[in-house]
């Protein structure tokens, strides 16, 4: 596989930095540190770690400038960049039918359609992965630098499921790449889509046995995994043999896994495979207590995030006024999933005095779901579902519908267009505080 490494470009320099003193500026780029051309981000903190750094730089007009750095060992030179890949993606050859990227309406933003199976983005971020792409020197790099935890897609232990699932011969060796993690001492973390009919049932219980194998000794190999339900979308291809997850099969998925938790739980003193929040919401259902959760392994993939909200909101509220000195009325935007679960948050909102808060929970017609999480709401949808309405004085959205660091929802509607045409400013909040002082203040 050949890479083609850029310079890392710099787009921003910490106040008071190292990088600061020495006169770097955004648009600078990093060629070479001691001689090495950094690959990604885990090379540069890997390179950056040494007290002596030689840097080659070149500046915005593309001059080179070569550059001595004294420094403590480890000590963080305070830049930030474009990206966190200096050479390719590494994208994916599966063709998982309930893959998200297949999934979508031709003709959107180049970015929606990369598929990357790559394990640096894991080790950064913890998107997930599923091994099958990987070259043997990238194995020995992940070895070398001791890259873990690692997110990874499992699906399935059973090579012949496996193989189904990802269409990709090499996806049945799952159990041999965990066993390689393990020889080394390294750990996953494991997420199953759970497919009705394809891995669920005995598959489903197979799967999870055979990962709890790995789960043990001071460094287990699997720490955690996550159960989560296959989401669709109207775009998928006719022929991908999904069936979407109801009421009956999620009640069905919490009940064998519960029963597994109880034996983990028995055998590890650690409930160990999580269900995402998504089953109790669909099996309309309470959600599992706080405790339950642990430390919140998961919490990234949808396991716990609504009780940690809940308990974020529950300690933030302890500071809301009373009352507030004007009426005040704001429309607080949700998907459909999540409604009954923030009940609690609305009253507690309500009641201080001259605040409404009004809750819209939307399922999206974008994607063609009946049931939709928050994340998945499109300016389209909410659009549709606001119009017409009285939505008082702004429009509160979780961040979480926009994409990344973007003001664009997923159908490329921007906040500006959506707000233009509601005739209400449109406010993304992050977290609960956000939220909190959006209504008050």
């Amino acid at each position: 596989m050949s890479h083609a490494i850029r310079p890392a470009k710099i787009t921003k320099v910490l106040p008071e930095s190292i990088a600061a003193e020495i006169g770097f500026e955004p648009g600078d780029a990093i060629v070479t540190i001691n001689g090495n051309r950094p690959r990604d981000l885990i090379d540069y903190q890997f390179l950056c770690a040494d007290e002596v750094l030689e840097l080659e730089v070149l500046d915005a007009a593309g001059k080179s400038h070569q550059i001595e750095i004294e420094k403590d060992y480890d000590e963080d030179l305070g830049l930030e960049f474009e990206t966190a890949l200096f050479d390719n993606l590494i994208q994916c050859n599966n063709r998982c039918p309930f893959c998200f990227i297949d999934q979508q309406p031709p003709g959107k933003r180049q970015s929606l359609y990369l598929k990357d199976d790559d394990y640096r983005l894991s080790f950064l971020y913890g998107s997930y992965l599923t091994l099958t792409n990987l070259p043997p020197k990238e194995w020995e790099r992940i070895e070398q630098l001791r890259l873990s935890p690692l997110y990874v897609s499992v699906h399935a232990t059973e090579p012949e499921v496996r193989v189904r699932l990802l269409k990709n011969p090499r996806a049945g060796q799952i159990l041999q790449h965990i066993e390689w993690f393990q020889q080394r001492r390294l750990q996953i973390h494991a997420q199953v889509v759970v497919c009705p009919g394809i891995n669920d049932g005995i598959h489903l219980e197979r799967t999870l046995l055979d990962l709890a194998h790995f789960h043990r000794g001071e460094t287990p190999a699997v720490a955690s995994v996550a159960v989560v339900p296959v989401g669709l979308t109207r775009f998928r291809p006719a022929e991908d043999e999904l069936i979407p997850v109801d009421r009956a099969k999620a009640q069905e998925v919490i009940a064998q896994v519960r029963s597994l938790q109880d034996k983990f739980r028995a055998s590890f003193g650690s409930t160990f495979a999580w269900l995402a929040d998504e089953w109790f919401l669909i099996a309309q259902e309470e959600l599992p207590p706080e405790s339950h959760y642990e430390d919140y392994p998961q919490i990234d993939n949808g396991v716990g995030s609504i009780r940690a909200f809940l308990k974020q909101f529950a300690i933030a509220a302890q500071n809301l006024p009373a009352k507030i000195a004007l009426p005040r009325k704001v429309t607080w935007v949700v998907g459909n999933a999540v409604e009954h679960a923030f009940q609690p948050i609305l009253q507690r909102l309500n009641q201080v005095v001259n605040l409404q808060v009004n809750m819209v929970a939307l399922c999206s017609n974008y994607w063609g779901q009946s049931i939709t999480v928050t994340g998945l709401l499109t300016g389209q949808d909410l659009l549709e579902g606001l119009q017409g309405k009285d939505l008082g004085e702004r429009i509160l959205l979780p961040a979480m519908m926009l994409k990344q660091g973007d003001t664009c929802f997923l159908d490329d509607m921007t906040i500006a267009e959506l707000a233009s045409k509601l005739k209400t400013p449109v406010v993304p909040i992050r977290g609960v505080e956000e939220l909190i002082e959006m209504c008050t203040q």
